[in-house]
């Protein structure tokens, strides 16, 4: 399949010349219409709605701005886009940039992210070995079938030694690309929220953060992930995100900051663990992160 044609060590420069395009440019399209600047309530779709860590958040907002924050949960990834793009919800949190990337390209969709939450880093899983060297020849590995958190997998199992992917895998490799010769292992897609459930039928499973939490997966389990902290996980850096007509929306922008406030990201990680690294990226580079993913994929088709 098509490649990315633009390498990750030209990526931050890249996106530092689409940041210097979008000041100059100012904020595209404002034909639909946008929310207005004195909101009183906001509803947010997420993932996770469950986790105690959202009321810390909930009530930080209200303190902090007079705004009541609602929340509407998803067990389905492919729903918080469409509900935003139909104004069912103000906001979503529950995504990263390669994701939104994927769903704005293939939809013809202009969903842009106003604030950097976290990176977290894709762990595999496995109850029965304690390193990727233990995992026996042959065996089967589980890993999302969602178009992006399926090439990341392919990735952290490329870079763990247990497959190998014609020409490297990148953000965009799918397990047709896959060598399966040269591979130890043989990689099994399934439903993102289905891959903690085989780890007791399989050696192993990548398991996104959400779905591991709440699956209770004990983090002595995780025997390989991708590094959270490297510029080459940038496209995973996770955010709110807006419609873009409301972008610049003075409101939703302080809602989306107050994710890092100190009482808040306490909660966070208390509820999800020490592993995820929080990114204050500002908006406009996250907005510029996100044209050159999606430039790079219109590119590749």
């Amino acid at each position: 399949m098509p490649k990315l044609r633009l390498s990750l060590a030209k990526f931050a420069a890249v996106a530092a010349v689409a940041t210097l395009g979008l000041t100059a440019c100012g904020g595209g399209s404002d034909e639909a219409a946008a929310l207005p600047t004195d909101l009183k309530t906001v509803t947010i779709g997420v993932s996770d709605g469950a986790e105690p860590y959202w009321q810390v958040y909930k009530k930080v907002v209200k303190d902090e701005t007079g705004v009541d924050v609602e929340f509407k949960n998803f067990s389905d990834y492919n729903q918080p886009n469409p509900a935003l793009d139909q104004k069912q919800l103000d906001l979503n949190e529950f995504q990263h940039l390669q994701y939104l990337a994927t769903y704005n390209t293939k939809n013809g969709k202009d969903l842009q992210p106003i604030g950097a939450t976290a990176v977290y880093p894709l762990p595999l899983y496995s109850t029965k070995y304690d390193s990727p060297e233990q995992i026996p020849q042959g065996s089967q590995i589980a890993i999302p079938n969602d178009p992006t958190n399926l090439a990341r997998s392919l990735i952290v199992l490329e870079n763990a030694g247990l497959i190998k992917v014609k020409g490297g895998a990148n953000s965009t490799s799918t397990p047709a690309d896959v060598d399966t010769e040269a591979s130890k292992v043989k990689v099994v897609t399934v439903d993102a929220k289905m891959t903690a459930q085989n780890l007791d039928s399989l050696a192993g499973a990548i398991v996104n953060n959400n779905y591991a939490t709440a699956a209770k997966l004990s983090e002595d389990s995780i025997i390989a992930q991708d590094d959270p902290s490297a510029e080459a996980t940038k496209p995973y850096i996770n955010a709110f995100v807006a419609r873009n007509e409301d972008k610049t929306n003075p409101t939703l922008l302080k809602i989306a900051a107050l994710y890092h406030d100190p009482t808040v990201e306490k909660a966070i990680k208390k509820d999800l663990g020490e592993g995820g690294v929080f990114k204050e990226n500002s908006p406009e580079d996250l907005q510029a992160a996100l044209k050159v993913i999606e430039d790079n994929m219109a590119g590749s088709k």
